[in-house]
């Protein structure tokens, strides 16, 4: 198991938008994926709203924080142009994303195998059995440490199925 995922998080099911996890004691915030949390003001916010304001209070306090939004978005941007990069190094097709996060597929591997094999090394990433895009990732742009984690693995992975 990863240093970095809890024995916890490593027994999650894939993601369902929407949908609560089945565990006691934990409740999913049904956030945008933003890899690098909320502002400090917001937590400030959000430590200084009663529960009954606690929404209103976080809302428009990352509505207002500007700078952290712009910083955020500068981070994600440019994470997401290096995993890119480094993905497509190891032979992925990347379509083309200005989001926080990217497509991807290999020529040569199966989406849901490769899926699969970063499960099993606690790394989760997307993968849908849809018409058209089954041999794809769904691959959301982390930390710059958590998606040169997700490279090493996928490159031990394709290694290990050539």
């Amino acid at each position: 198991m990863s240093q970095y995922w809890s024995a916890t998080v490593h027994s999650l099911t894939p993601y369902v938008p929407g949908e609560q996890p089945k565990i006691d004691n934990l409740v999913k915030l049904n956030t945008n994926e933003h890899p690098l949390g909320p502002s400090p003001r917001v937590l400030e916010a959000i430590k200084n709203a009663s529960n009954d304001r606690l929404a209103l209070a976080g809302a428009v306090a990352s509505v207002e924080d500007d700078a952290y939004f712009r910083e955020s978005c500068a981070t994600v941007i440019a994470t997401r142009e290096q995993m890119v990069a480094n993905l497509e190094g190891l032979g992925f097709e990347v379509l083309p994303s200005a989001a926080n996060f990217v497509f991807a597929r290999h020529p040569a591997h199966r989406g849901a195998k490769l899926a699969s094999g970063l499960r099993e090394r606690a790394i989760i990433v997307r993968h849908f059995k849809l018409p058209r895009i089954d041999e794809f990732l769904r691959i959301t742009v982390g930390t710059p440490e958590q998606c040169n984690a997700l490279v090493q693995a996928l490159k031990a992975l394709l290694q290990s199925q050539a």
